[in-house]
């Protein structure tokens, strides 16, 4: 799509755009903001169940990480709504924007986190082997770091490239399509 200038891009001012960004941020935080709050609230459950007193120390020091995870994830997803409400109306849904990207990104980070930790108490309490929760909760984490991380860095950079390479050629090598 091209501006009215012939720029590639949408023809939107800057307050259309910050509307649209700000839109589809709250629809992409929906998603995990709701699996975040349940994990917390299951995790604030487990501490309440008559096993829990006989897990190992480790266990017990594992959970507490975990929850801890948890509630920094839930808050990070759940602060770029309470931001807005606090600069609704200031004209600074730019800046909104930029802060909540990157709260949205803590709140990513620590979910995955907390998946991962849980998963690996749940597994060290379910399989009985340590070696094998350790290796199956890092599996998942490598799992989140390469669909979560790694996925849209490769396809930032083919992007790019093929934006570049029509301008290094000239279109010399002909269509570039797979």
């Amino acid at each position: 799509m091209r501006t009215k200038d012939g720029a590639p891009g949408r023809d939107e001012t800057p307050q259309e755009r910050a509307d649209r960004l700000w839109s589809e941020m709250l629809q992409e935080v929906r998603v995990c903001q709701t699996g975040a709050q349940i994990l917390f609230g299951f995790l604030i459950g487990v501490a309440f169940t008559p096993r829990f007193a006989a897990l190992p120390d480790f266990d017990k020091n594992l959970y507490v990480a975990t929850v801890v995870l948890g509630a920094i994830a839930t808050g990070a997803l759940i602060a770029p709504v309470a931001f807005h409400r606090f600069l609704a109306g200031h004209g600074l849904k730019p800046e909104l924007i930029h802060i909540a990207g990157r709260l949205i990104a803590t709140g990513l980070t620590t979910l995955a986190l907390t998946i991962a930790a849980a998963l690996l108490l749940l597994l060290r309490t379910a399989t009985g082997s340590p070696a094998t929760a350790w290796v199956l909760s890092a599996t998942v984490l490598l799992w989140f770091t390469m669909t979560w991380l790694v996925l849209p860095q490769v396809v930032l950079r083919r992007a790019a490239a093929d934006r570049v390479a029509p301008h290094e050629h000239d279109g010399a090598e002909g269509d570039r399509s797979p």
